[in-house]
């Protein structure tokens, strides 16, 4: 028991403090306790969505190669990679940081730029569709790269919080409370040991004047 009891000497004024600061753990508790609560709640939140994001952009990201292969039958590979080298940013990406509960993370603002069709251009008419597949396999992976990076931080603060309360629930809030009742049970037998002393002072007092 000694082991697990805070180093502080047993008086008052040590008990006194220690019952200030187990108030103050308890309500750091409990703070932290509906933060973990909350932070819980929003990751639940984001990993649905981000789970149907990823799915999504799964589909997406097959579509656009489904067309690519096309493509690159019809044309050949040199054709493909010529055509390519005249055409522009199908996107536009901003990244700002964002803040959910104190946490900071990327957003991002993505917009797709107006393609000029090139299938005109002596190409094949499956290029466009490639761009414009690519184009939107871009977007949802983007918008995924952001979703998994909120969800990635909001997760490690959880288990922080997660780490934060049962530190406090099973051993800090504890050993204090186990030192306090230490702290008592040795004032308490001291106060015993005093009056025990004061009655035999009493009792040799009273016989000395009833000789």
């Amino acid at each position: 028991m000694q082991n697990q009891l805070i180093k502080v000497p047993p008086t008052k004024n040590a008990l006194l403090n220690l019952k200030k600061q187990v108030q103050f753990l308890e309500d750091g508790y409990e703070l932290l306790e509906r933060k973990r609560e909350l932070l819980t709640r929003l990751v639940y939140e984001r990993l649905g969505s981000y789970l149907t994001l990823r799915r999504e952009t799964h589909e997406t990201i097959k579509r656009a190669y489904h067309w690519l292969s096309v493509a690159h039958l019809r044309m050949g590979s040199r054709a493909l990679h010529q055509a390519g080298l005249g055409t522009g940013r199908a996107i536009e990406i901003n990244i700002i940081p964002k803040r959910s509960l104190g946490i900071e993370h990327p957003a991002l603002t993505v917009e797709k730029r107006e393609v000029d069709p090139i299938g005109l251009l002596g190409t094949d008419t499956s290029l466009d569709e490639t761009r414009r597949h690519l184009t939107d396999a871009a977007l949802r992976l983007a918008r995924l790269g952001e979703s998994e990076m909120a969800l990635s931080r909001l997760m490690a603060e959880q288990r922080k919080a997660q780490k934060r309360v049962n530190a406090l629930k099973y051993n800090i809030i504890p050993r204090y409370k186990k030192t306090i009742r230490f702290i008592q049970s040795v004032l308490e037998e001291e106060e015993r040991n005093t009056l025990f002393q004061i009655k035999i002072l009493r009792s040799k007092d009273e016989s000395h004047w009833g000789l």
